[in-house]
């Protein structure tokens, strides 16, 4: 694994060059030109490459640390070098995704980078948050997600990746995790958003919720999760085949995790409950033809209806943090969430 340089500036030629000689050997790298940064959870860019000699891609996609805050964050979930173990590691991930080409990691400053594909060299273009995906680029996110469950379903993982663990909250968190949430619903109420949202539980009936989930997410069959597969951490090729990127939270668990997220956190609310069971059946169809003993459609869907808990928690906790997404974003995933959580949780 490569050095995660200090900043911007250190992703030289040099390095570049180093970077993608096992995907392009012989190319050596010349002018780096760093372009479209964008500062979230992590800070993120477009670096366009020209080259001395050898043939390599025109463009590449780069993640670095974001600010010291979040990275201590991504250190409290055990998350800051898991998406840089992920892509270093090698292991075939058997759903669209962006391909990795390196990885870097300063562990001394918490520093990380990854470089990736440029999906826009295939015509891609990335979705966004505040725009719902349609049930067609869902069914088909949702094809993926099956394959990569069922690669990896109740089995031992491959000695590269048996660095992933399931997603435990201590209970010393609770305390922060508890007045995280009671801020967020603060802010929703001061900017006048929390009318437009049906209506939310207090924030200790939240915070219980969401550590539940936590619980019955490493109960039954284990698998590789995505983690965080929201519309932003998704983007669409042609003829609407959805693909995922952004590991940052990979992990083990439950396969409902994935599934529940991405679901609520994708579909407008009318478009959800239209869909929402054909959708699971589908799903579950997808894990048989993969060879994999699915669950059965009753049990599923109860697990299913627990899920929007800890989507909604945790986009709380997001909006609270600030900094971590644009505040629309976290407004319209939130609208969803909580839509998904009074049509199931509560109403369960």
């Amino acid at each position: 694994m490569l050095t995660a340089p200090r900043s911007w500036a250190g992703l030289t030629p040099a390095w570049m060059t180093a970077a993608l000689a096992p995907h392009f050997p012989g190319a050596v790298v010349n002018d780096v030109a760093v372009a479209d940064i964008a500062d979230g959870t992590n800070s993120r860019a477009r670096l366009r490459l020209r080259y001395q000699s050898g043939q390599g891609p025109e463009s590449v996609f780069v993640k670095r640390e974001g600010r010291v805050l979040n990275r201590l964050a991504l250190s409290a979930l055990g998350a800051r070098e898991s998406e840089a173990r992920l892509f270093d590691s090698g292991v075939n991930l058997p759903l669209e995704h962006a391909t990795p080409y390196a990885a870097g990691v300063d562990p001394w400053r918490l520093s990380t980078v990854v470089v990736m594909e440029d999906v826009a060299l295939r015509s891609a273009h990335p979705n966004v948050a505040t725009v719902a995906l349609t049930v067609g680029q869902v069914q088909s996110g949702l094809r993926g997600l099956a394959h990569l469950h069922a690669a990896y379903w109740d089995r031992p993982l491959p000695e590269p990746i048996r660095f992933l663990r399931p997603w435990k909250l201590s209970s010393a968190w609770a305390p922060l995790s508890l007045a995280s949430l009671a801020r967020a619903l603060r802010l929703l109420r001061v900017g006048g958003h929390a009318r437009t949202l049906p209506p939310l539980a207090s924030a200790a009936t939240l915070e219980r919720g969401f550590r539940h989930w936590a619980t019955v997410a490493v109960s039954g069959p284990q698998t590789v999760l995505h983690g965080d597969p929201h519309p932003g951490n998704t983007f669409a090729l042609p003829d609407d085949v959805t693909g995922f990127y952004d590991w940052q939270l990979v992990r083990t668990g439950n396969w409902s995790h994935d599934f529940g997220y991405f679901v609520a956190a994708s579909l407008d609310m009318a478009d959800r409950r239209a869909h929402e069971q054909n959708l699971l059946r589908f799903y579950l169809d997808e894990l048989t033809q993969a060879g994999v003993p699915a669950p059965d459609f009753e049990g599923a869907w109860r697990l299913y209806r627990l899920t929007p808990a800890f989507g909604l928690g945790t986009w709380l906790h997001t909006l609270s943090g600030g900094g971590f997404q644009p505040i629309e974003e976290c407004l319209a995933t939130i609208e969803r969430f909580a839509a998904a959580y009074s049509d199931h949780e509560m109403g369960s």
